[in-house]
């Protein structure tokens, strides 16, 4: 059955984690501005990407969700895996498509995405017993 709880970690788990919530959760909001906005680096990234507007509103919506999922302990590992997802398209997307380096942002957006990954899967990790699919394996 599922339950939505937070699972006790030890203190040093809770203070990677929270750490790590909070820098993906920052990272993903303060992105939310530029794709809501139609700011012209996320109009060309979701052009090139033939996503244009939808896939520019869509992610910044899943992205909104998981950053407000990862702010709340019994939440934490969804929100982490939901950000696993949508960042992981990112960096596919950069590696394939747009490159390291966008617009001549010397690979700024490239480096938070990383940032967001690893935060992302430490998060998972460590709150790998709140998430329901991944309670059952570990």
């Amino acid at each position: 059955m599922w339950s939505i709880e937070a699972v006790p970690l030890t203190r040093t788990a809770n203070l990677l984690s929270w750490g790590a919530q909070i820098v993906v959760a920052i990272i993903l909001l303060q992105t939310l501005y530029f794709k809501f906005t139609a700011a012209p680096e996320s109009v060309y990234i979701f052009t090139t990407l033939g996503m244009e507007p939808w896939g520019r509103i869509g992610s910044g919506v899943v992205e909104l969700v998981a950053a407000l999922l990862l702010l709340f302990p019994a939440t934490a590992g969804t929100g982490a895996i939901i950000a696993l997802g949508v960042i992981s398209g990112a960096l596919i997307s950069h590696l394939t498509r747009l490159g390291i380096v966008v617009q001549d942002d010397g690979g700024l957006l490239f480096g938070l995405a990383v940032v967001v990954f690893l935060g992302s899967l430490l998060v998972a990790w460590l709150r790998r017993d709140s998430i329901p699919v991944l309670r059952n394996f570990f």
